[in-house]
C-alpha cells in the first residue's frame, strides 16, 4: 500500500457482547483495538508526523453464526460442514485513529462454497491449514477449488481489505473521521 506501518497486538478481550450483531461486533473491535495502541503511542505523535493507528477485526458468519478460528480439527469439520454449499459472508471493521478523531468502515464480502465432500473436508483438515483461520478456511490456499463465487472484495476473506484500507487512512489523514 505504500504506507510504512509496524504492527502491535492490542491484547483485549474479544468476546461478543450479548445482542451485538456480527457487524457492530467487527467494528468495536476493530474501535477498541486502535485506540489502545493509540493510547500506548500516542506520545510518538507530532505535528509534522502525525501518528495513525489502524485497528481491524474479521469474522466469517454463516445463518447469524459467526464463525472464529476453529478450537480443534473437529472443530474445523464442523465449521467446513456448514459452509458446505451455502453462501456467508466475511465481515472486516477498520478503524483508523488519530488526533483528529476515528474514521470508520465495515466492509461485506459474500462467498459461496461448493457442495464439500467429507472425505474433502478431513483431508483439507488434516494438512493444517484450517486450524489458525477464522471459519476454517483460506480463500488463497487450498480451500479456493470450493468457491466459485465471491461478492465483494477478495482481499477481504484473504485478511484486509486494501483498497477500503486505503480510503480510510485517507479519511483519516484529512480529518474527516468523527471526534470521539
Amino acid at each position: 500500500m505504500g504506507v510504512p506501518f509496524s504492527v502491535e497486538a492490542a491484547n483485549l478481550n474479544e468476546e461478543l457482547l450479548p445482542h451485538e450483531s456480527a457487524a457492530v461486533y467487527v467494528q468495536r473491535l476493530a474501535e477498541e483495538k486502535a485506540h489502545a495502541v493509540w493510547a500506548l503511542r500516542k506520545d510518538a505523535d507530532a505535528e509534522d508526523d502525525p501518528l495513525m493507528v489502524l485497528g481491524a477485526d474479521t469474522s466469517v458468519v454463516c445463518d447469524g453464526t459467526i464463525l472464529g478460528k476453529p478450537a480443534n480439527a473437529a472443530d474445523a469439520r464442523r465449521m467446513l460442514a456448514m459452509l458446505s454449499g451455502r453462501t456467508h459472508v466475511v465481515l472486516t471493521g477498520l478503524a483508523a485513529v488519530t488526533r483528529k478523531g476515528v474514521a470508520r468502515a465495515v466492509e461485506v464480502t459474500h462467498v459461496t462454497f461448493n457442495v464439500v465432500t467429507d472425505a474433502e473436508i478431513a483431508a483439507y483438515v488434516a494438512g493444517g491449514e484450517p486450524l489458525d483461520k477464522a471459519g476454517a478456511y483460506a480463500i488463497q490456499g487450498g480451500a479456493a477449488r470450493w468457491i466459485p463465487r465471491i461478492e465483494g472484495c477478495y482481499f477481504n476473506v484473504v485478511g484486509l481489505p486494501v483498497a477500503r484500507t486505503v480510503a480510510l487512512l485517507a479519511e483519516a489523514r484529512a480529518g474527516l473521521g468523527s471526534r470521539d
